[in-house]
C-alpha cells in the first residue's frame, strides 16, 4: 500500500524523536551531539518496533471480523491489543534505555513515555481504518464495475441467441422446403420451432430454470437441428439419479450443442454425437471431435459469455 509506505517514512522518525521528549525520558543536556543522534536512532527504531507490532496486530486480527460486525468493537479490539503490544515493546526498549544510559529511573517518566506511545498507538490505528476501509471501498467499486460490464455483455449475449437470424433463416429454409416435399414433417418442425421461440420470449429475464424445462427446450432444438442437417446427429441424456430440483441458466446446453455443431464435421455415417450426464453436482456435456478444417465463422463469445453468467450468478 503505497500510503502505508508514506506514513512509515513519516511518523516513524517524528514518533521516534517526539515520543522521548515529550515523556522527558531524556535529558539532553547529557549527552554530546553524536550521542545524541544515536539516542534518535535508538528510539526511532523502538519506534518501528512498536509500528511493526501495530501493524502485525491489523494484519492478523482484521480477516477474523466479517462484513457487518459492528466496527465499534472491531476497532475497539483492534485498539486494545495493538496498545498492550506496543507498551510491551515500549516498556522492554525503555527499560533498556535506562540500563544503558546516563538517566536516573523514574516510573513517572516511564509512564508518561508509554502513555504517549499508547496515544500513538491509537492514532495508528484510526489512520489505518481509514486506509482499509478506503482501500476496501475502491475494491467494491471495481468489482462492482466488473460484474456490471459483465452481466450486460452477458445479456447481450443472451439477446444475441434469442434473435439469431442465422437460425431463423436456416429453420425458415428447411421449413419451406419441407411443406413442399414432406408436409408431415413440416408440420412437426414449425410446431418446434414455435416452442423454441416462445422458450426464448418466456424465458430471457430470468436468471435460472429448472434442468427439466432446459432439456424439453433442448429436445424441440435438437430435432430442428437433426432436421436441417439431415439426421447426422445424435443426443443422448444420462441423467441418473436427478431428482428436478437442478437449476440451470435458460439456454445454457443450447449455447454448448450450438458450439459443437458449428465447429465439427459430421456425416450419416460418422455423426456428431453429444452427450448430456450428470457428474455429482455437475452437468457434463460431451461430444464426438472432428473439427472442420477451415475457420468458422465465429466471434468466440459464446463459452467465454456463458462463463461470465454463471460467474454472475454464483
Amino acid at each position: 500500500m503505497i500510503r502505508d509506505r508514506y506514513l512509515k517514512v513519516l511518523f516513524i522518525p517524528l514518533l521516534g524523536i517526539f515520543i522521548p521528549v515529550l515523556s522527558g525520558i531524556i535529558t539532553y543536556s547529557r549527552y554530546r551531539t553524536t550521542q545524541i543522534i544515536g539516542i534518535n536512532f535508538y528510539f526511532i527504531f523502538s519506534s518501528l518496533l512498536i509500528w511493526s507490532g501495530s501493524n502485525w496486530v491489523h494484519i492478523k486480527l482484521r480477516p477474523i471480523y466479517k462484513p457487518g460486525v459492528n466496527p465499534f468493537i472491531k476497532i475497539a479490539t483492534l485498539t486494545l491489543l495493538s496498545i498492550l503490544l506496543g507498551m510491551s515493546i515500549g516498556g522492554i526498549t525503555a527499560m533498556i534505555w535506562y540500563k544503558f544510559s546516563f538517566e536516573i529511573f523514574s516510573w513517572v517518566n516511564l509512564i508518561k513515555f508509554l502513555v504517549v506511545c499508547a496515544l500513538a498507538i491509537i492514532l495508528f490505528t484510526l489512520i489505518y481504518e481509514i486506509l482499509f476501509l478506503s482501500k476496501e471501498r475502491e475494491l467494491d467499486s471495481k468489482i462492482v464495475k466488473q460484474l456490471d460490464h459483465e452481466l450486460t455483455q452477458a445479456e447481450m449475449s443472451v439477446l444475441k441467441n434469442e434473435l439469431d437470424p442465422h437460425f431463423l433463416f436456416n429453420s425458415l429454409t428447411t421449413l419451406s422446403h419441407l411443406i413442399l416435399n414432406d408436409p408431415a414433417t413440416a408440420h412437426a418442425f414449425n410446431s418446434k420451432l414455435s416452442s423454441v421461440y416462445k422458450y426464448f420470449l418466456l424465458n430471457k429475464e430470468r436468471e435460472l430454470i429448472s434442468l427439466d424445462d432446459e432439456l424439453e427446450f433442448i429436445e424441440n432444438y435438437f430435432f430442428l437441428l437433426k432436421i436441417r442437417h439431415d439426421n447426422k446427429l445424435e443426443l443422448q441424456t444420462e441423467l441418473k439419479g436427478h431428482d428436478g430440483k437442478i437449476m440451470i441458466l435458460p439456454c445454457a446446453l443450447q449455447i454448448l450443442i450450438e458450439n459443437a455443431v458449428k465447429h465439427n464435421e459430421f456425416t450419416e455415417a460418422n455423426p456428431l454425437k453429444i452427450n448430456i450426464s450428470r457428474n455429482g453436482q455437475y452437468l457434463k456435456i460431451t461430444n464426438t471431435v472432428k473439427l472442420k478444417p477451415y475457420l468458422v465463422n465465429s466471434t468466440g463469445i459464446g463459452l467465454k459469455n456463458l462463463s461470465s453468467r454463471y460467474r454472475l450468478i454464483s
